[in-house]
């Protein structure tokens, strides 16, 4: 009586482990075959057979510790039912797209640039009046991945004192080209697309306006063509360099969310869907990518940003306007994956005399030894520091942010004192 007992209580608990254990085999098939492939259907093919195989190879002997007659076809029927009810899981979880926003039509004043590189570029552009300057100014944005919305105000105001004007979407962002390969998205490539436009443009030496991100981006162009960078503006730079700091630098946008923005938050990148391909993102970033395609990823992107847009100015300050649905997700996260392994571009930029303006916000969340070491390593360079302003200066305090950029580019006295202290203001 005991032995049987035991003998039932085994088969019991067989029969109990195979559907935890066969799906997480089968979780393992599916991720292990995305190493080779980025093809879904293969992906779910492999999971799917693993899982089930697991199932029958613990219910067959499961059946026989309880003393079923059939075992063979009992283990195969519940194999079977647990694999179309995993099946069914994954179909309206996993497998089930998310919001594919129509892209809007780009305003009339956009354009396109068809560079060497294979990227179609979109931009905007301020015509110079008045008495033109020799070299052309261009706004960098910040992200990776999160564009401007046309020309900025500041850019129409360079363009009357003679400055042609260029704001862009890098690729991957906004209007541009999204990348079937998304494995291409690397600083080198932002490097080589902004030296291209250089190029169209037909300028020996350009002016680059870098806000976050950008000042990073911005960074790297001058280590790379130092010799067609006329002046250089660094708006509350991203860090230089993110091997120099434990944590990759940047600070840390997120830290003023309520605490329901921080669970809506959560609930949008704790999905099923969005867990999954965060996990294929890891093994093979093109098998993430036809998971969730470029609309579905941008349209997350944007709402997390809308959700958190006010977290980066001043306590207080009035809302932040909503970006258009143009943020590219997959740029953001492989540039910035591509960032964290870059050369150290400091010892260079050492070397260098081109002049540089470095502002920084009251409030930015870059942590203030990020932004020094700009000050620090750029031998040409001047530090300005604004109070009442965030993370993004141009709309916390406009005036003096048009003022510094017109003062800077046409070499005159800076209408506000530089900063000098290695220490942060109190």
């Amino acid at each position: 009586m005991v032995r049987t007992l035991l003998r039932r209580g085994a088969g019991a608990a067989l029969l109990a482990i195979a559907l935890p254990t066969a799906m997480a085999t089968g979780a393992a098939a599916f991720f292990a075959t995305a190493a080779a492939t980025a093809w879904i259907p293969l992906l779910c093919a492999a999971g799917l057979l693993v899982f089930t195989a697991t199932a029958y190879v613990l219910a067959r002997p499961g059946f026989a510790l309880l003393g079923l007659r059939h075992r063979r076809r009992a283990a195969a029927v519940l194999a079977a039912g647990l694999a179309v009810a995993a099946g069914g899981l994954a179909a309206v979880t996993v497998l089930r797209p998310g919001p594919h926003p129509a892209a809007a039509a780009p305003p009339p004043a956009v354009r396109f640039w068809e560079l060497p590189t294979g990227s179609r570029i979109a931009y905007v552009h301020a015509a110079a009046a008045g008495t033109p300057r020799p070299a052309p100014v261009v706004f960098v944005h910040g992200g990776p991945g999160t564009p401007g919305e046309g020309m900025p105000e500041a850019g129409t105001r360079l363009a009357a004192d003679g400055f042609e004007v260029y704001a862009y979407d890098q690729l991957g962002a906004g209007r541009s080209t999204r990348l079937p390969d998304v494995t291409g998205y690397t600083v080198a490539r932002q490097v080589a697309d902004l030296d291209a436009i250089r190029v169209t443009l037909g300028a020996d030496q350009i002016i680059l306006i870098g806000q976050s991100w950008g000042g990073s981006l911005t960074a790297q162009y001058l280590v790379a063509h130092p010799q067609h960078v006329a002046r250089a503006v660094f708006t509350s730079p991203g860090p230089i360099w993110p091997g120099a700091y434990p944590d990759g630098g940047g600070g840390d946008p997120w830290a003023r969310l309520t605490t329901e923005q921080r669970a809506r938050r959560d609930e949008l990148v704790g999905s099923p869907r969005i867990l999954v391909q965060s996990i294929l993102q890891g093994i093979n970033p093109n098998a993430a990518h036809a998971l969730v395609g470029d609309d579905e990823a941008d349209a997350l992107l944007h709402t997390i940003a809308v959700l958190g847009k006010d977290s980066a100015a001043c306590p207080g300050a009035p809302p932040v306007s909503v970006h258009d649905n143009h943020q590219g997700f997959y740029v953001n996260q492989l540039t910035v994956d591509d960032f964290a392994h870059v050369p150290d571009p400091r010892p260079a930029l050492r070397q260098l005399r081109v002049p540089a303006l470095i502002m920084r916000g009251e409030c930015d969340f870059v942590p203030w030894p990020e932004t020094y070491e700009y000050r620090r390593t750029l031998q040409q360079s001047t530090l300005v520091y604004l109070p009442h302003t965030g993370h993004d200066i141009s709309s916390g305090q406009p005036e003096a942010y048009v003022a510094l950029l017109r003062a800077f580019l046409r070499e005159e006295p800076l209408p506000l004192p530089a900063y000098t202290s290695a220490a942060p203001p109190s």
